[in-house]
C-alpha cells in the first residue's frame, strides 16, 4: 500500500512496568503500520522495575524498526517522551502509552485528523477505562492544563496524540524535572484538534499512576506553566485586605455608635487565624515558584540515558528530502570535492531503516 499523505512516522512509546504487554503491542503496532507508512518505533525504558528492559532487546533483535533507550534513572511519562520526540527521525511523530489501552488501529484515524491545518490531534478516549478517582484526578489535571496551554483543547488532550516533528523546536533546550509534552506543543503552534478514539482495557499489570502522583503532577504544571497560582495568592491578598477594613470598620463603629468595644477572644483569635493562614498560603506559593527555580539552576538533567545499552543514541537520523536550494548547493559542494579528488571521512553512524511496506 501507498505511504500515508503524512508521510513517515515515528511512534514513541515510554516504557514502564509493561514487560508482559510488550510482545503482543509491538506485534499489533506492525500490523498495523504496515499498512500505512514506513515507520520506526522508538522505545524508551524509564528504568522499568519488572525487567521490561531485556524484553525490549529480545524484541529490537527481531524487528529492525524498534529503536530502544534505556534511560538510567526513572525520570516520568512526560521527561521520557521529550527524550524519544528528541530522536525521532521522521517529519510525524505519534505518541501512546505501552499497555495497549491505546489501539494501534487507532493510529491511521489520528493521522487522517493531522491534515496540512492541524499540526496537533488528540486521541480523546469515547469512554475511559479507569477507576473513579482516577478520572477525578484526570479531569483536575486538564483543568490545571487548560490554564497552563491557554487553550480549551487542554480538556481533550490525551497521551495518545500525533503531531508534526518541527514542533519539537519550540521546546528549544528545555531542562529540568518538570517537562510536560503538551504544554511545551503549544509553543510551538496554536493549531490543535481532537478526534474520539476507543480506549481499551489495561491489557495486563497495573498502572504506574496513582491519584497521588496525579495530583502532584497537577501541581507541578500549575507551577511549572503558569502563573495563576500567584495571581490567586494575589487576589486573596485583595480580597482578605478588603475583609480587614471591613472588619475595622465594624469595631470603630461599635466603639463610636455604642460606645463599646467588641468583645470576646474568639472574635480575636478567628481573626487572626484567618489572616496568618492566607500569608502562609501565598508564601506557599511562592515557595513552590522559588523551588522551580532552584532546580532550574541546579541544571538538573530532564533525563539521563545509558548510551552503551540504547540503540537509538548515536545514529545520524536518515536524511529526508530537501529544498531546491539545499540539493543544488549539495550538488555544488560534491562536484567540487570529485574535482580535488578528496573524499569525506567515514563518520561510523548508522541509521537504522525505517521499515516500508
Amino acid at each position: 500500500m501507498s505511504a500515508h499523505p503524512t508521510g513517515p512516522i515515528s511512534v514513541v512509546i515510554p516504557v514502564y512496568g509493561s514487560r508482559d504487554i510488550l510482545p503482543e503491542l509491538v506485534a499489533q503496532l506492525a500490523l498495523v503500520l504496515d499498512t500505512v507508512a514506513p515507520y520506526e518505533v522508538i522505545f524508551v525504558c524509564d528504568d522499568s522495575p519488572d525487567g521490561a528492559w531485556e524484553v525490549l532487546k529480545e524484541l529490537r533483535d527481531q524487528y529492525p524498526w524498534i529503536r530502544t533507550v534505556n534511560l538510567s534513572r526513572n525520570a516520568g511519562q512526560h521527561n521520557a517522551l521529550l527524550c524519544g520526540i528528541r530522536l525521532a527521525t521522521h517529519p510525524v511523530i505519534i505518541t501512546m502509552d505501552d499497555d495497549l489501552q491505546h489501539p494501534p488501529e487507532e493510529i491511521p484515524k489520528l493521522l487522517e485528523a493531522l491534515t496540512p491545518d492541524v499540526d496537533v490531534v488528540y486521541g480523546t478516549p469515547e469512554r475511559e477505562h479507569h477507576s473513579l478517582a482516577r478520572r477525578v484526578a484526570s479531569r483536575l489535571i486538564k483543568r490545571v492544563l487548560e490554564g497552563a496551554m491557554g487553550a480549551e483543547t487542554a480538556r481533550k488532550t490525551s497521551a495518545f496524540r500525533a503531531f508534526r516533528t518541527h514542533l519539537r523546536d519550540g521546546m528549544g533546550t528545555f531542562g529540568g524535572p518538570f517537562a510536560n509534552i503538551d504544554v511545551m506543543l503549544t509553543w510551538g503552534s496554536a493549531r490543535f484538534t481532537s478526534i474520539s478514539v476507543r480506549h481499551a482495557p489495561r491489557h495486563a499489570g497495573q498502572s504506574g499512576y496513582s491519584v497521588r502522583k496525579l495530583v502532584r503532577h497537577a501541581l507541578n504544571m500549575a507551577t511549572g506553566f503558569s502563573t495563576l497560582p500567584l495571581r490567586l495568592a494575589s487576589l486573596g491578598g485583595f480580597l482578605f485586605m478588603g475583609v480587614g477594613f471591613a472588619m475595622l470598620a465594624y469595631v470603630l463603629g461599635r466603639y463610636f455608635l455604642e460606645g463599646v468595644a467588641v468583645p470576646g477572644f474568639a472574635f480575636l483569635a478567628s481573626s487572626i487565624s484567618l489572616f496568618s493562614g492566607v500569608q502562609l498560603f501565598a508564601l506557599g506559593i511562592i515557595g513552590e515558584y522559588l523551588a522551580r527555580m532552584h532546580f532550574r539552576m541546579m541544571d538538573r538533567p530532564t533525563y539521563v540515558v545509558r548510551p552503551e545499552e540504547s540503540s537509538a543514541m548515536g545514529q545520524a537520523p536518515p536524511a529526508w528530502p530537501e529544498p531546491a536550494a539545499a540539493q543544488s548547493r549539495a550538488s555544488a559542494a560534491g562536484a567540487e570535492q570529485e574535482a580535488r579528488g578528496g573524499r569525506e571521512e567515514p563518520t561510523g553512524q548508522d541509521s537504522l531503516p525505517a521499515r516500508t511496506p
